[in-house]
Formats: structure tokens, C-alpha cells, sequence
């Protein structure tokens, strides 16, 4: 079972930049699709990016293509967000989320549901 850690939220003003940070406790890391996703007062949690085992497969919601970027490191047993560009409504809290999958080219999945395992959270206050 695999214990997720994110970090790296905090308050930026719009326009600026910020790097979240999520490190997994599990050996197997590899083994895990990973992607972040966030909810915003009074929101739904919203799929944000995701990558899928090897690092080679990415996807974004509208929202974050061009601005954002997700990676891994299996090495690490870590993966980041980079955000750029951020804007008053990416205020959220940031949630790391992960599902073991077999299938190395599994396409990334956007619902929530589908992911078995997550972070705490971290803060994310885009000021305008």
C-alpha cells in the first residue's frame, strides 16, 4: 500500500510559478499511475495532469495544458507539478493520487474513482 506525501502549495501571486512535490513511500512506485487533481470551495475535485508508469504517457485538463507540467522520478519515488503562468482560479488544494496498474501504456484516467490512493492535500492561493 502505497503512502503519498504532498508538498510545495503555498501563496503566489498571478502570473507566478510554483512546484509541487509528491513522494511515495512505495518500493514499487513504477508500478503506480500517478496524477494530481484539485478542488476548489464549493467544487468538485477536478483532474489536473497525469502520467502513467514509465513517464512517457501525459495528459492535462484544458485548463492546465501549456501552463502546467507533471513528471516522475522512479528513482526518487517522487512526481511534481509545475506550475506556470497560475492564475486566481487555480486556487485549490492539490491532491497527489495513485493506482496500481499492470498495463505500462494504460491510458491516464481522469476520474477520481480511479485512483486508490492519495495525498493530503496541499494549498494552492493564486492572488490577483
Amino acid at each position: 500500500q502505497v503512502q503519498l506525501r504532498d508538498s510545495g502549495g503555498g501563496l503566489v501571486q498571478a502570473g507566478g510559478s510554483l512546484r509541487l512535490s509528491c513522494a511515495a513511500s512505495e518500493r514499487t512506485f513504477s508500478s503506480y499511475s500517478m496524477a494530481w487533481f484539485r478542488q476548489a470551495p464549493g467544487k468538485e475535485r477536478e483532474f489536473v495532469a497525469g502520467i502513467n508508469r514509465n513517464g512517457y504517457i501525459t495528459s492535462y485538463a484544458d485548463s492546465a495544458k501549456g501552463r502546467f507540467t507533471i513528471a516522475r522520478d522512479n528513482g526518487k519515488n517522487t512526481v511534481d507539478l509545475q506550475m506556470m503562468s497560475l492564475k486566481s482560479e487555480d486556487t485549490a488544494v492539490y491532491y497527489c493520487a495513485a493506482t496500481f496498474t499492470r498495463v505500462v501504456w494504460r491510458p491516464i484516467a481522469r476520474d477520481s474513482k480511479d485512483y486508490n490512493y492519495w495525498g493530503q492535500g496541499t494549498q494552492v492561493t493564486v492572488s490577483s
